[in-house]
């Protein structure tokens, strides 16, 4: 059983991952914007037990957020030893953006980038207790080509594959084992606009939490660092 911080639980991606991580036993922190959406939910503590699922207001573009979090997290189960980043926005920002659109560079970049660095920061010397911790990131297709009209999400995705990477160096001879899957489109909300694929030929979210779960389950000497799927061929 592992004890894991999962962001950006409330819905999509992450709330899939959330709801496989509990039905596989594990114990759960979820940090969300607002704890009171999954009230009444199968991640309600008081239907899952405070022991197995705790929640805590987190905010991705707070600063202090993650410190806050993590100290809360540790009072809470007294450790941890997995981190899983799916918090993430998506803006159509252009290489040409409007002086209108710079709120949405400055937010793709503190949500998508310093968001995963501040918390990976603040969790960092928790992890290192554990000789078989783990952190996984969503991270997209986008952080691995160039794609659409999409400079500023485009950007903000490479450079979160680059702190996968680093993340990965720096973590190695502690046992942390850090894994960026890389998605195209996933059947959620952010993909809710795209008419050219039908949401059934998406990558569905239970999907990768199947992916993520089995990820947990490697021993350190097979664990992945890249996952990249593809829901439409490439060339």
């Amino acid at each position: 059983m592992r004890t894991i911080l999962i962001s950006g639980a409330s819905r999509g991606i992450g709330r899939a991952i959330a709801e496989r991580m509990l039905a596989d036993g594990h114990r759960l922190s979820l940090g969300l914007r607002d704890p009171k959406c999954l009230i009444g939910s199968s991640l309600d503590p008081a239907i899952a037990g405070s022991e197995q699922v705790f929640l805590h207001p987190y905010e991705a573009q707070d600063v202090n957020a993650a410190e806050s979090w993590v100290s809360a997290s540790l009072a809470h189960f007294n450790g941890f030893d997995s981190l899983i980043h799916c918090a993430g926005v998506f803006h159509r920002t252009p290489i040409r953006f409007n002086d209108n659109q710079q709120h949405e560079i400055d937010q793709l970049w503190q949500v998508n980038v310093m968001g995963p660095w501040m918390l990976s920061r603040a969790a960092w010397s928790q992890l290192e207790c554990h000789a078989e911790a783990r952190i996984i990131v969503l991270v997209s297709m986008s952080g691995k080509r160039s794609k659409g009209r999409l400079a500023g999400y485009t950007v903000s995705k490479f450079a979160l594959m680059g702190l996968c990477q680093t993340m990965r160096n720096e973590g190695w001879e502690q046992g942390i084992r850090v894994t960026a899957i890389c998605p195209g489109w996933v059947n959620t909300d952010m993909a809710a606009r795209v008419k050219s694929l039908p949401k059934e030929a998406m990558t569905q979210p239970d999907d990768i939490a199947s992916l993520s779960s089995h990820l947990l389950k490697l021993p350190n000497s097979c664990v992945p660092f890249e996952l990249s799927m593809n829901c439409t061929h490439e060339i």
